[in-house]
């Protein structure tokens, strides 16, 4: 997909670069710690490369390792990681009007490469769909620009850990820059009242529920906050 000259020879696919570059080197960061996590867990190299290579979800790699190595059965993992990644149903919902006129394979490409942060930058890049052929060129140009950045920092930090594990240790916390990434993205997207209203209720939502099991605080943060939302829209059109 990154390799159709269409995209990236378009001038968009070097902007959606640019704007991830600041957040690179928090995503390696993450994504070294998240190697060395998977290798200091006791999974096998092998295991570890093929993880990387597939998955390419910090925040599910991170929860399924435990199980993987606890031997749970394959339910309880695949409802981890379905749990952990379900705000992604959200993404690929708000981007399916920049991307259906694609082809299968191609909408399937961006599915599995956009990630948090590229997201977000593509939906504060482009507010709306774009009308024209060429709007909407620019568009997917912007975001494989984008995600290719996001991949290529992720995958080739975690390959790095897991290749030097035994010289990293997790103590260094490395992985808090990841966090800090994406803290510094949301608090800039904080543009309106409706937004850090749903911000400050998510956090609090995640933080009540933290003890619930296989990271369902993550989908009642989500649910508290697309609800009081939609609520707080609907009392202000009865007004």
């Amino acid at each position: 997909m990154l390799f159709l000259p269409s995209l990236y020879r378009h001038p968009e696919f070097r902007q959606g670069m640019r704007d991830l570059a600041p957040q690179a080197l928090g995503i390696a960061a993450w994504g070294l710690m998240t190697g060395v996590a998977m290798v200091k867990s006791g999974m096998g190299l092998l295991a570890s490369v093929v993880m990387t290579l597939m998955v390419f979800a910090g925040s599910s790699q991170l929860a399924a390792i435990p199980l993987i190595v606890a031997g749970a059965p394959a339910w309880v993992i695949l409802a981890t990681g379905f749990c952990v990644n379900l705000r992604f149903v959200v993404f690929s919902l708000h981007l399916r009007p920049y991307l259906i006129h694609l082809p299968l394979w191609r909408r399937l490409g961006h599915g599995y490469m956009t990630a948090d942060v590229s997201y977000v930058l593509f939906t504060r890049r482009f507010s709306q769909p774009g009308e024209t052929p060429e709007a909407l060129l620019a568009q997917e140009a912007y975001l494989a620009g984008n995600d290719g950045l996001n991949w290529f920092s992720w995958v080739t930090a975690s390959l790095a850990g897991v290749a030097l594990a035994n010289g990293i240790p997790p103590e260094w916390g490395l992985g808090f820059a990841g966090i800090l990434c994406l803290l510094g993205i949301q608090c800039s997207l904080a543009s309106s009242r409706m937004r850090i209203l749903s911000s400050m209720v998510a956090g609090a939502a995640a933080v009540a529920a933290y003890a619930l099991p296989l990271k369902l605080n993550i989908v009642v943060a989500i649910a508290v906050a697309v609800i009081l939302c939609l609520t707080v829209e609907r009392v202000r059109g009865v007004e």
